[in-house]
């Protein structure tokens, strides 16, 4: 997938530690930590919000977008 979570860059470079900010956001350190590896699909925008609020950041810093050609191919649709 080319969106990249960069949220492990941003704790480093603040000197955060993740148990710290789960705590603080309202996350749990599983949670946190699937989110921090990349691991997740998804991610509410309540969430991101938080994330962002303790952080004291903006949801570009936390993610990344490498491109890929794949992704801009036509997806059939699906009848259901």
């Amino acid at each position: 997938m080319p969106v990249r979570v960069t949220l492990n860059d941003l704790m480093v470079r603040k000197g955060l530690k993740a148990r710290d900010v789960a705590a603080q956001v309202g996350l749990s350190e599983t949670q946190f930590s699937l989110f921090r590896s990349g691991k997740v699909k998804g991610i509410r925008f309540s969430t991101l919000a938080r994330l962002c609020a303790v952080l004291e950041c903006r949801p570009g810093d936390l993610l990344d977008y490498d491109f890929d050609p794949s992704e801009t191919e036509p997806v059939e649709p699906v009848e259901v």
